[in-house]
């Protein structure tokens, strides 16, 4: 059963959603929890959303990848999420800064459907300049989710956490650009690991965050 929360107006270093908003929550018992995610080791027990809930049962490809990414590395993001759109799939990321942001941007760009996983809850929105992405990403119907609740502040631990969903919700996970150490290695691992396809692209020469293939 969905429930409805108000995250009412939190202001502080990392970014909330001003004004108040509406926040639905789904358990996995719930006809509306995805059965991709429930097939993967440890699925979050509930899911709070904001945004359109049956966006989460798309099809979708993960697009991950560095923070700290070339401008060709975010150009790839844009121009995969756009493709993939067009043929009906769904685009699910971080909304970190760099690559998660081109592939949230490209899938938007093309009127497709991109579905966000936040590593805190609702009050704390990180970074704070995605805010208006995050909008962006409700306003044109997709979702913004997490398994916590709207008072978590984000943490590194939870960002890690985070990526079992992001390839969970996902049949494939695409990397563009990513530190042989990573957060993005993590998720790559984790899809793997759930039976999922890994894809990567060939990295300009002298970026010391190509995509290696192991």
């Amino acid at each position: 059963m969905q429930k409805l929360y108000n995250t009412g107006v939190l202001i502080g270093s990392i970014g909330s959603i001003k004004g108040g908003t509406k926040i639905k929550t789904i358990t996995i018992d719930d006809l509306e929890y995805p059965n991709q995610l429930k097939k993967i080791e440890n699925p979050p027990k509930s899911l709070y959303i904001e945004g359109n809930v049956g966006a989460i049962k798309a099809t979708s490809i993960a697009i991950i990848g560095s923070r700290a990414c070339s401008s060709n590395g975010a150009k790839l993001a844009k121009k995969f999420a756009n493709e993939l759109v067009l043929q009906d799939i769904a685009i699910v990321s971080g909304m970190a800064e760099g690559i998660d942001t081109a592939g949230h941007i490209g899938a938007l760009d093309a009127g497709g459907t991109t579905i966000a996983v936040l590593g805190g809850g609702f009050n704390h929105i990180f970074p704070e300049s995605n805010i208006g992405l995050f909008k962006r990403i409700v306003d044109a119907g997709g979702a913004v989710i997490s398994e916590y609740p709207p008072d978590i502040n984000v943490s590194s631990k939870q960002f890690l956490e985070r990526n079992r969903i992001v390839s969970g919700l996902s049949i494939g996970v695409l990397v563009i650009e990513a530190a042989y150490r990573s957060g993005t290695s993590v998720t790559a691992a984790l899809a793997k690991s759930q039976g999922k396809k890994v894809f990567c692209v060939p990295h300009e020469m002298d970026n010391i965050h190509g995509t290696r293939h192991k």
